[in-house]
């Protein structure tokens, strides 16, 4: 008999994961306004992230992997999870953080189409209906905002970032099972922050003259959109399995849509709003019918974990 309790309880840490991540685009928004560029923001973000996930590892003291899974890994993090990061916080510079957010939800339907087209999963009218909807859905929020009223370079970072995102999920797949789950994540990040240290170190070092609030905000951004969602997710998936964590997920950019319209006045037309909603049909679709061994569609710093299913 299932555990309904257990079941809730993982239901419950799921949405506080989603709501965590969903409110990164308004914390980064917000700390841009203070003072900080991307770069500094990341860094600051990985960094501080790291240093509490490598704790966790300590505690927890895994099992070792073999060193050709850790230079995987430290290749995922350095190239395909600080370039969508990059991309997607850069985004934000140009773009709402509601456009910006149902833009980067067209992975999910990406990877599946990267999927097929790697032969790892077959084409059955599920998938091809999710990625016709996620395409119409795509269309409608870019075409929605009217002609010349959306930024082409925020645009391009945004579906860039997507991009990136799904070529991460898909390398990712191949680590999954053969690493503890937060190890895999600790890996990860440390290598986003060398990449993104590096980067900031040639372009002159980290603006740290924000202001004080700027500071809060960004304080912000690593406990509550970054360590809370990882922690609460890799709990959430031990008691729901990857599937219901993924569909749970799928709340994420909603909370960036109302976020946005509480804080910032956002508002999408009619036709965006249609948009995203098709976005967020195609992810569902997508999600509930995965088995728990697959890799979990959801924020970067936990698409590696569903091995803890």
């Amino acid at each position: 008999m299932r555990d309904h309790g257990r079941e809730r309880q993982g239901i419950a840490l799921c949405l506080i994961s989603a709501a965590g991540f969903g409110a990164m685009a308004i914390f980064a928004k917000l700390a841009y306004g203070a003072g900080f560029d991307v770069s500094t923001l990341l860094l600051v973000r990985f960094g501080v992230a790291a240093v509490v996930l490598w704790a966790i590892v300590a505690v927890r003291r895994p099992a070792r992997p073999s060193l050709r899974i850790v230079a995987y890994a430290l290749g995922l993090g350095a190239l395909g999870y600080a370039l969508q990061a990059a991309t997607f916080f850069a985004s934000l510079e140009r773009l709402d953080a509601s456009l910006a957010a149902l833009l980067l939800y067209a992975y999910p339907a990406l990877v599946v189409l990267g999927g097929i087209a790697l032969r790892r999963e077959p084409a059955n009218r599920r998938r091809l209906g999710a990625l016709a909807l996620a395409a119409s859905g795509t269309v409608l929020v870019l075409a929605g905002g009217g002609a010349g009223a959306l930024d082409a370079a925020g645009v391009a970072l945004a579906l860039g970032a997507a991009v990136a995102y799904t070529a991460y999920i898909l390398a990712a797949d191949r680590t999954v099972g053969q690493v503890d789950p937060v190890l895999l994540t600790a890996l990860v990040v440390t290598a986003a922050a060398v990449v993104i240290g590096a980067f900031t170190a040639v372009r002159g070092g980290p603006q740290l003259d924000a202001t004080t609030g700027g500071w809060a905000t960004v304080a912000a951004i690593v406990v509550v959109c970054t360590v809370v969602p990882v922690l609460a997710f890799l709990l959430g998936l031990q008691r729901v399995g990857a599937a219901t964590a993924s569909i749970v997920s799928t709340v994420e950019p909603l909370v960036t849509v109302l976020l946005a319209m509480a804080v910032f006045g956002e508002r999408l037309g009619p036709a965006q709003a249609a948009g995203g909603a098709l976005v967020l049909a195609a992810v569902v679709l997508v999600n509930v019918r995965r088995r728990a061994r697959r890799t979990v569609t959801a924020r970067p710093e936990v698409a590696v974990a569903s091995t803890a299913a």
